[in-house]
Formats: C-alpha cells, structure tokens, sequence
C-alpha cells in the first residue's frame, strides 16, 4: 500500500535563474509536492512524530527556495526531491517547481519541471 501525503501551491521568492536580472531582482516560485510513505503507524498512533510533519518539511522547501541560487529549475527540483527523500519513512517524492515569472517573451501562464525520486531498494 502506497500512502500520499500531498503540499500544493507552496510560495517563495528565490534568486534562481540563468540571467542576472533573474539573480539580482528574484522572482516567485511555486512548489507541489507529493510524497509516498506508509500512514498507516500515524493512522494508528495519532501521533505526528509518526508521519511526515508537513509544517516542518514546508519550512525545509523555503530554505532551499530562498536559499543558494541556481541556474536551472531542474537543479532546484532536484534538491527539493531530496530533502523530501532525507526522512527515511518517505519512499518517494515528486516534485514541481513552477516559475511563472519565467523569461519567455511570449504570453504564457507557467513554466514547470517536474521529478520523481524514490529511495533505493536495499
């Protein structure tokens, strides 16, 4: 059984991107989350030590977002996943970054990447 716990729509403004106008004035990202792990020891327990806090890992994901700049949003989704994946109950993650500020010349509503990052089997 696969459980999920899912963080939509989490906001930031960071100072990544590949041009210096990017670096220097920052820009709002937007951040989804979803992470599979068994609920089933906090379903019993009612216990949030027993489970993801999802507070406390949405405070992880700013400090990346707002943390040291990179280039590409790649990169970025790339360090989310594994700070997901750094609680070992957390058997996958997916991550999307948004960047709907995102330098393209043309109108448009969004810009994403997304990955999946599950934890190797032992």
């Amino acid at each position: 059984m696969t459980d999920r716990i899912v963080l939509t729509g989490l906001r930031a403004r960071g100072r990544h991107g590949v041009y210096d106008f990017e670096r220097a004035q920052g820009q709002d990202f937007v951040v989804d989350v979803t992470l599979e792990l068994d609920l089933g020891p906090a379903a019993r327990s009612d216990d949030v030590a027993d489970t993801v806090h999802y507070g406390e890992l949405a405070g992880r994901l700013v400090a990346i977002l707002t943390g040291e700049p990179v280039n590409l949003i790649e990169t970025l989704a790339e360090r989310l996943a594994a700070a997901c994946l750094a609680d070992h109950r957390v058997g996958a993650a997916t991550v999307t970054v948004h960047k709907p500020q995102a330098p393209i010349p043309h109108d448009f509503t969004d810009v994403a990447v997304t990955v999946t990052r599950r934890r190797a089997v032992r």
